[in-house]
């Protein structure tokens, strides 16, 4: 396979790294953050949560700024939203400064969950698309890990640890700025949409030899051709007939995903281990166990999805996490906590949803969506995970204020009612095309 690709799709993932930096970076810092600014728990989590609302905006308008100036174009301003951002949080004087800064970044989270995924599947061969779009995944976990590292790393360097905790996503903007500058070309497929046809074949021919502008640049121009001709979709045909049923289902399981508690476990993981006992530095260390195990997970996933189905992967994680959860609502509901068995608690949650509803959720809104509605259904699902994302964060902190006891409980209850929506609704997918899916949803009608 040819370097070059290998090249530009590690250019692109880097956008996914540094979403996993950011979405992270801050859980070390919250004591410290709390006590700078003289934050009650409700105002930790609105600094915390604020990020998402700028997730949830960038991931709305992306698609669009990205047909009109180019996906190169939009990840170079994403790079510098990121040096941006971490520097202004970083310096942050007051917690209103430091929400601005958390939103600008989160502009830039959001833009890179379209966008990466969206070049890496424009430049990439059909036989190596599916690898190379799921690094985009593997990346931000490994961006998770980095995050609890470098807490770790810096925790013990005073009292503006903080601070150079959330500037670490500005060091690798800038070599992903650099990086974008270098030696990174536009979208194919996009150039082909502005008529620039003679630059796409030198990219292509770059990436995949003269065969690749043989094979795929015929099947570029025939799709580009027919979605220029296909009408366009109104959000309020998105919840008419089969097509509504088909976004209800694809929006839940989006919604589930955030709802039974992810991330506000990954922000608040020593919080968590600090509240069972363990010293700051041992609850930095055992955020960088759970860091680790959600990236290995995350690789196993990739391996299993196809093998083993979208819908038995989905059951099994709900089963797992459901396990963990209603062991560390137990155990918090103790006057004392062994330290030992919510750490194990954790890693089989994070085990389970990373090897389920991690990637799973995306795959499935790829392919129970029809091409018609594919690009404004999934803007609308993303969205609203960024707001479940945002209420599950907001709220974390004001529930754990109170107990963790109540905190793990809501999240049992929800990872129940996401088992039985799976087990009731979640078409299985694998092995069957896209044709076929939807003509078993009621969709071959509705073109």
């Amino acid at each position: 396979m040819n370097k070059y690709l290998y090249w530009i799709t590690f250019v692109a993932v880097n956008g996914g790294l540094i979403f996993g930096l950011n979405m992270a970076g801050i859980s070390g810092a919250n004591d410290m953050i709390k006590n700078e600014f003289s934050l009650t728990d409700s105002g930790l989590g609105t600094v915390a949560a604020l990020l998402t609302i700028g997730c949830l905006l960038g991931s709305l308008f992306t698609g669009n700024i990205a047909d009109r100036l180019g996906r190169k174009t939009v990840m170079i301003i994403t790079a510098i939203l990121y040096i941006l951002s971490a520097l202004g949080c970083a310096l942050a004087t007051s917690s209103a400064i430091l929400i601005f800064f958390r939103v600008l970044s989160g502009l830039a989270v959001g833009s890179t969950s379209v966008v990466g995924p969206m070049y890496i599947s424009e430049i990439s061969p059909a036989k190596k698309r599916g690898t190379l779009v799921s690094l985009n995944q593997f990346a931000i976990t490994i961006g998770i890990l980095l995050a609890y590292v470098f807490d770790f790393l810096l925790i013990n360097l005073g009292d503006d640890s903080w601070r150079y905790m959330l500037v670490m996503p500005a060091l690798f903007g800038f070599l992903y700025l650099v990086f974008l500058l270098i030696d990174f070309p536009e979208s194919p497929r996009w150039l082909i949409s502005k008529n620039k046809v003679e630059e796409a074949i030198k990219i292509l021919r770059k990436i995949g030899g003269d065969e690749m502008v043989k094979t795929d640049l015929p099947e570029m121009k025939q799709i580009i051709n027919s979605e220029k001709n296909r009408e366009k979709i109104s959000i309020g045909k998105l919840f008419k007939g089969s097509t509504g049923k088909v976004v209800l289902i694809g929006t839940l399981i989006a919604a589930f995903q955030q709802i039974t508690g992810i991330n506000a476990i990954i922000m608040y993981a020593p919080d968590i281990f600090q509240a069972a006992g363990s010293a700051q530095n041992d609850s930095l260390f055992q955020s960088m166990i759970v860091g680790l195990v959600n990236f290995l997970m995350t690789f196993i996933a990739l391996r299993l999805v196809d093998t083993k189905g979208r819908k038995t992967l989905l059951l099994w994680g709900a089963i797992g996490m459901a396990i963990s959860l209603g062991y560390l609502t137990y155990e918090f509901s103790k006057p004392i906590q062994n330290g030992f068995g919510v750490l194990i608690a954790l890693l089989i949650y994070i085990s389970f949803f990373a090897a389920s509803f991690a990637p799973v959720m995306w795959v499935i809104i790829s392919e129970i969506y029809p091409n018609k509605i594919k690009g404004i259904a999934m803007s609308f699902s993303t969205a609203i995970s960024w707001l479940c994302t945002f209420f599950t964060i907001q709220f974390a902190p004001i529930i754990k204020g109170i107990s963790f006891e109540y905190l793990f409980a809501i999240f049992e209850v929800f990872t129940i009612l996401a088992f039985i929506f799976v087990k009731i609704w979640i078409p299985e997918t694998k092995g069957k095309s896209l044709e076929q899916i939807e003509k078993e949803l009621g969709l071959d009608n509705s073109r």
